[in-house]
């Protein structure tokens, strides 16, 4: 989670120990979901999986993925050879998420994605954890599900006595937030 209820009770500014306990988990369930929405990217990863890839992902010495990739465990060629760290750069090179592979020219090796699969085993998202904004960003949204639960939908707030009901369009801050991460999809 990029969030914790701690967090989130503390954002609000209400009792760790209230009734919407639930109500609460369940909005930042639907925060985090809907920040992967808007960005096109899931921002952490805390175990490893495999992804597989065919030739049409390979361009020359280039495995292209298809989704971030912050930390590489194994990749095995479709030929069923194990390529080690140190036949492959990432790209880019020195920071996360990576977006490909590529070969290093001089071991002499090419990818094999025509019979069999390639497979990527690593922590396929943008970072281990989430960035300090992305977290906020989240945060801030389940508060704002929150606080606007009551509402009819109108874009325009509305006034219930001394409480004023938020409008349906998520905050303008929360997009401004995640604004550098939204990943550009082809």
């Amino acid at each position: 989670m990029y969030a914790t209820l701690a967090d989130l009770t503390a954002y609000l500014g209400i009792d760790t120990s209230t009734a919407d306990d639930g109500l609460l988990s369940q909005f930042l369930t639907r925060a985090q979901a809907a920040v992967d929405g808007i960005c096109h990217r899931t921002f952490e990863a805390s175990a490893d999986s495999t992804r597989h890839y065919d030739y049409r992902s390979v361009d020359d010495y280039t495995l292209h993925l298809d989704t971030d990739l912050c930390a590489i465990t194994s990749v095995v060629n479709g030929d069923g050879i194990a390529i080690g760290a140190a036949s492959y750069t990432t790209e880019p090179r020195n920071m996360t998420p990576f977006y490909a592979l590529r070969l290093r020219s001089v071991v002499g090796l090419a990818w094999d994605g025509w019979n069999s699969d390639i497979a990527v085993t690593g922590r396929f998202a943008y970072s281990t954890q989430a960035p300090a904004d992305v977290a906020h960003a989240t945060v801030r949204l389940a508060a704002w599900m929150y606080r606007q639960k009551d509402n009819t939908g109108s874009d325009a707030p509305m006034i219930a006595g001394d409480v004023t009901i938020l409008p349906a369009r998520i905050p303008s801050d929360v997009e401004a937030l995640l604004a550098p991460y939204i990943r550009r999809l082809a």
